[in-house]
């Protein structure tokens, strides 16, 4: 089950997840909507207010682990996790399928890119899943043809489950492929353990 008693800020290798505040915010939005950022997601250009106030929303909702990343006092990326069910029979009401899976979305400003940001705030998202939320499964997707955010997912031992043949719309490209990965929480222990040696 997941909790409201995550302790913030917290480290993420380099950097420093914080929990989102307007003037974050406002630095995220500096670069949040450039074409070599958006072209990439699936919510492209976002209105500025709606988007401070959904970040700002989630900082009560204990389901959203979301979180502004900094190196030093520089605003470098957003780290994203949510919490869903997983797949389960709905006759338990209260079967271990509840709350049992979490995704992840990460997200750097490209004058950032290249220094591993990526990577240090999608293991820290992993180890938040599973070692402080105690979910049983992490999932992640992402475009076919973004290679910098697959790499990351594989990098850190995350399993590519699923390859959507143009099952994805991207506004410039068409109907392009997808892919979705995943990693159980004892996967990600053993992967874990591989990477810190």
């Amino acid at each position: 089950m997941t909790t409201a008693a995550v302790s913030w800020p917290r480290s993420a290798g380099p950097l420093e997840l914080r929990l989102p505040t307007p003037e974050l915010l406002e630095r995220v939005l500096v670069w949040r909507n450039r074409p070599e950022v958006t072209r990439w997601l699936l919510r492209t250009e976002v209105d500025p207010v709606a988007f401070t106030n959904t970040w700002l929303a989630g900082v009560e909702d204990p389901l959203d682990h979301s979180a502004v990343a900094l190196d030093g006092g520089e605003v470098v990326g957003t780290a994203s996790l949510w919490i869903t069910d997983a797949m389960g029979q709905s006759h338990v009401d209260q079967g271990p399928w509840r709350r049992a899976e979490a995704g992840i979305g990460y997200l750097v400003d490209p004058a950032c890119a290249g220094r591993g940001y990526a990577t240090a705030m999608a293991r820290a998202l992993l180890d938040l899943a599973v070692d402080e939320l105690g979910v049983h499964r992490v999932t992640a997707g992402c475009f076919a043809d973004n290679t910098a955010s697959w790499r990351v997912m594989e990098k850190l031992g995350m399993r590519r489950e699923q390859h959507g043949l143009r099952d994805s719309w991207h506004a410039e490209l068409g109907w392009v492929d997808g892919y979705t990965y995943a990693i159980l929480a004892e996967e990600w222990r053993d992967r874990r353990a591989v990477l810190d040696r």
